[in-house]
């Protein structure tokens, strides 16, 4: 049995923000570089933008696409359980997961520091919007949402869509997430012109904040940038504090390693002082499961 170290109080994590290449092998030596490049700066947890391997492939729909897919575990885990091991490092993965012939999943793997695969994450809420055509690819995630205790901490991931979403945050700290990690892939269509792409990226960045402030731990979104097709991907990996400020934010153009500091030992104080959790109505919350109450 393998003999857990304490977890450290203050832990450095890192993001990374890439944009696509033409090949996976392309891809896995950026990123086999990257994961190197953080870890010898000093991270410990690090995290990837989702489908971090691939081009973001569900801007169309293509059965040979599917082909992109493997089993979890499997080769590609092997390999980056072993860059986690080799670099004492956290690492997510974000993952196109076959399960079965024509059943996939779009997949977070949390591999621990000693190389251990401590589980998945299956994105729960797929869109379905011009250029994210992700209903052909995914069926929606059957794992509900979770927090994994790592080598570092307790952190839960939620992928994309989710993070439009409070009840996915809020479920993911109730499961005693420290830090919230987001692995995502979004942008605006070329179409749709600038003035509607910076209210959206703002509105991106204000809901996640807000999930940070609400539930009162550390939030990190990674993302990719450039531009794939007629998207432009916004970039802009950040992590926030408990009080839903930046303490680390990327380009919203140049693939980069984003690296913040977080204080996990200080979530006991402020979560004393700011008592969400246990000022809950759980009581009064029924009618949350309805599709609308009016």
């Amino acid at each position: 049995m393998t003999k857990r170290t304490p977890p450290l109080q203050t832990v450095q994590i890192s993001l990374l923000q890439s944009r696509a290449f033409p090949t996976r092998s392309e891809a896995m030596a950026n990123l086999d570089r990257q994961i190197a490049l953080a870890a010898a700066a000093g991270s410990k947890i690090i995290c990837t933008q989702e489908l971090c391997l691939d081009e973001y492939f569900c801007r169309r729909q293509d059965p040979d696409l599917f082909n992109l897919a493997e089993a979890i575990p499997g080769p590609l885990t092997e390999h980056y359980s072993s860059l986690a091991r080799q670099h004492a490092v956290v690492l997510v993965l974000s993952l196109f997961e076959k399960c079965a012939p024509g059943l996939c999943y779009n997949t977070a793997v949390i591999l621990d520091a000693d190389g251990t695969m401590l589980g998945k994450y299956r994105k729960m809420h797929i869109p379905q919007d011009p250029g994210f055509e992700e209903k052909f690819y995914f069926a929606p995630g059957d794992l509900g949402f979770q927090a994994f205790t790592t080598a570092y901490g307790r952190i839960g991931v939620i992928i994309c869509w989710d993070q439009w979403f409070p009840e996915a945050a809020r479920l993911t700290a109730l499961k005693g997430a420290e830090l919230i990690l987001c692995p995502t892939a979004i942008g605006g269509l070329e179409c749709e012109g600038p003035a509607l792409a910076a209210q959206q990226l703002a509105a991106w960045l204000n809901v996640q904040q807000a999930h940070a402030v609400a539930n009162g731990c550390y939030y990190a979104a990674v993302n990719r940038t450039g531009r794939e097709g007629e998207t432009s991907f916004w970039g802009s990996s950040f992590c926030c504090d408990f009080y839903g400020e930046f303490i680390a934010k990327g380009s919203d153009r140049e693939p980069e390693i984003v690296t913040a500091r977080c204080d996990f030992a200080a979530l006991e104080e402020h979560r004393r002082m700011w008592p969400f959790f246990r000022d809950r109505r759980i009581d009064a919350y029924s009618h949350i499961s309805r599709r609308f109450d009016a």
